[in-house]
């Protein structure tokens, strides 16, 4: 699943995504892209579940295609 986080602006961004999500999903690969600012999740969780923890994370998102 990807996502488009518009706040996402640096590497302390990037690292608070992946340890966010890895938390509830300890096997998922994150991919963050600064430059197109998504995240690429494969993972157990859904993407609601994905958004929500972005969200929680301090983090507004979107479900990109």
């Amino acid at each position: 699943m990807k996502f488009s986080v518009p706040d996402m602006s640096c590497g302390h961004c990037t690292s608070a995504i992946e340890k966010a999500i890895k938390a509830a999903d300890a096997g998922a690969d994150v991919q963050c892209d600064l430059g197109t600012h998504t995240v690429a999740v494969s993972g157990s969780l859904s993407a609601s579940q994905l958004g929500d923890i972005l969200r929680a994370a301090g983090y507004e998102n979107t479900i990109s295609s």
